[in-house]
Parts: structure tokens; sequence; C-alpha cells
């Protein structure tokens, strides 16, 4: 039974602004705490968050759907920001 869901936002600064879209997509708040959050900076100025969170299945039927961070503005990113979601089927090997 899945009990976790992964959303993952990816986008890419305009070239030499991938600081500031890192510090922008840090700076964003959640209408709903996480049960993880996680922020990974690339080359090409490519930020990565990945925030994980309770299933309807764990949390409850009424359980709304996890937020997701927004786009930030236009003149900010390269291109639309790529969004995906995962569920989880376990873990394996050492937390850490």
């Amino acid at each position: 039974m899945t009990t976790a869901v992964a959303l993952m936002w990816e986008a890419r600064a305009v070239r030499g602004r991938g600081a500031e879209l890192l510090e922008w997509a840090r700076s964003r708040e959640l209408a709903r705490e996480p049960l993880r959050r996680e922020t990974f900076r690339a080359g090409e100025d490519r930020v990565l968050v990945i925030t994980w969170w309770e299933t309807a299945d764990a949390a409850g039927p009424e359980s709304p759907e996890p937020p997701e961070l927004p786009e930030p503005a236009a003149d900010l990113i390269t291109r639309p920001v790529h969004r995906w979601r995962f569920d989880s089927l376990g873990t394996e090997g050492r937390e850490g």
C-alpha cells in the first residue's frame, strides 16, 4: 500500500540568475508542511525541489491534494517549470 507521494518541481533560471531562482524556491512557503522537503541545484542554473506527502490512504479520505510550488516570474526562468508526481513503493538501504 502506498503511504507517500513525492512531488518534484524543476526550473531552469535565465543564465546567471541561478542563485536568485534558488533563493526564490527556498523562500516559498506551502499551504501545508510536507513530511520532508529537499532543495537541489545543478548545472545550467537549474533548481529542483522535492516534497514528500502522506497520501489519502495514510492521511484519510478527506485529505486534500498536496500543495505545489508556483511558477516563478517569467523573466526569471527560461521555460515553464517541469513537475512530476511519484508514488512511494517503499524504502531500501540506510536513512540519512
